[in-house]
């Protein structure tokens, strides 16, 4: 017969081993959860013809959980921008400032500058910009009239040099296609740029679907001498298909898609074509509103470029604007998704290294960077900074290897900050045309820290639905 003592010890021997089988079970819960969730979307008939790569490790230790496809290079979208965030945080400096210097050369004498004004740009990405007060559009104006008038400068004999030529010609990366360029998310980037090279179309429906459309306003003004407008009304609630035809450099411009019916202020965002003339055109009109009389159109790279002409260097600076900072800039640009400020980045990052920003040489320090930092320039495949070309491609793995090596550094904490919180998660996503993905942090109610990187290629169907079943697989980390 059992005393009391004996039977005590079996049932604390059997909480024993049904606390350790039970912590055991969830220790593997997560990893099989995960193999099981991946193996489910894999199956989906939405992938039938799609490829995952899906790659998360341990934050703490680094150990890998699980790694599906994790080395393939998938076609990125946004989340490319990661890389070029952490580079710039890198190559530039937490605390980086553009510069746009206002100078001259001659002299002043009677209130009169006997010579050339200049603004000399570096590529601010921030200039004439409403995310700032200091770089508004009318601050800056009045900044550089101001300027001019605390040096008694009332008239101008020579040029105005609006000079954008450390950056390249060439505003847009090879690969951006051609429905992308026309419209804001394509803008391109000069060492001169303007409201962050942007304007809003403001458009009136028609009173039944399939009747034209309008375009009521342009704000600020389309800098295109013709429109051709094709814009149709389609069924309430169709959303959003409208696109802007206008390549840089361009006079002439187009309007194709649709939008939907019922809408008396409905608004799409276009591309500037040649943000440092928009910028000419502006201070040129700006001037004459202050008093400040000019000799001559005002003259940008492109006609020094026409004139087969030298410009004389700046002798004396009247003032500098300064943008933001750079982890400031950043939070816009993963927060927002911006485009154009991650073209200025590496084009700025080209610019400090060699004199001169072009996308392509910046391009090659950015993977450069990321080389001596373990990661195959063979895994980060990209021609952009800003993940818009379809031809990047990038493999989950390195995502996740820089997004662990941010983590290291002394400006994570501005770095992490930038990230949107999506689905309850810090990451970055990314879309473009049939490629989803997400790239972040997140911490399990078990106290486990997560780095992960999710893309899908190639998906049929429904965008929604595809996002919805790569958030099951990540709801499973929280």
């Amino acid at each position: 017969m059992q005393s009391n003592n004996d039977r005590n010890m079996k049932k604390v021997c059997l909480c024993c081993l049904l606390f350790l089988v039970t912590l055991f079970a969830n220790a593997q819960s997560t990893q099989e959860k995960l193999e099981n969730a991946t193996q489910q979307l894999v199956s989906d008939t939405q992938m039938k013809h799609a490829i995952l790569g899906l790659y998360i490790i341990d934050a703490k230790n680094g150990t890998v959980i699980i790694d599906k496809n994790g080395s393939i290079g998938l076609a990125p979208a946004s989340c490319q921008k990661l890389f070029t965030s952490v580079a710039a945080f890198e190559l530039l400096g937490h605390d980086y400032r553009y510069k746009t210097e206002i100078g001259y050369d001659g002299k002043i004498e009677d209130l009169t500058l006997k010579g050339n004004l200049h603004i000399f740009g570096t590529g601010d990405p921030t200039f004439g910009s409403e995310r700032w007060d200091q770089t508004k559009e009318e601050n800056v104006m009045t900044e550089i009239s101001e300027a001019l008038k605390k040096f008694r400068i009332n008239r101008i004999t020579g040029d105005v040099f609006i000079d954008d030529s450390k950056f390249s010609i060439q505003p847009i990366p090879d690969g951006w296609i051609w429905q992308d360029i026309g419209n804001y998310y394509g803008a391109g980037c000069w060492g001169i740029n303007w409201h962050e090279n942007q304007y809003d179309m403001i458009l009136q429906t028609g009173a039944k679907i399939g009747d034209d459309a309008g375009i009521s306003a342009t704000k600020p003004g389309l800098p295109a001498n013709v429109l051709i407008n094709q814009f149709k009304t389609a069924e309430k609630g169709s959303g959003d298909n409208a696109y802007i035809y206008l390549p840089p450099y361009s006079l002439f411009a187009f309007t194709q898609g649709t939008m939907p019916l019922g809408e008396s202020n409905f608004s799409i965002s276009g591309s500037i074509p040649d943000a440092p003339a928009y910028f000419a055109k502006l201070l040129e009109k700006n001037f004459l509103r202050s008093g400040i009389k000019t000799a001559h159109p005002f003259k940008t790279n492109i006609d020094r470029l026409i004139e087969k002409r030298n410009w004389p260097s700046i002798q004396s600076t009247l003032f500098t604007h300064y943008s933001p900072t750079l982890d400031s800039m950043n939070y816009w640009f993963l927060k927002k998704s911006i485009n154009l400020y991650g073209e200025a980045f590496v084009k700025t990052i080209a610019y400090k290294k060699t004199g001169f920003g072009s996308t392509d040489k910046g391009i090659e320090l950015v993977k450069d960077f990321w080389k001596s930092q373990g990661i195959e320039s063979s895994a980060i495949n990209i021609i952009d900074g800003s993940g818009l070309s379809p031809q990047n491609r990038v493999t989950p793995d390195a995502l996740v290897k820089a997004l662990q090596y941010a983590a290291t550094r002394t400006w994570y904490k501005s770095f992490y900050s930038a990230l949107p919180e999506i689905n309850g998660m810090k990451m970055k996503s990314g879309s473009i045309g049939g490629a989803k993905s997400y790239a972040g942090y997140q911490s399990s109610k078990d106290g486990k820290d997560y780095i992960f990187a999710i893309i899908v290629n190639n998906y049929d169907g429904s965008s929604n639905e595809i996002v919805r079943k790569m958030w099951k697989i990540l709801d499973l980390l929280k």
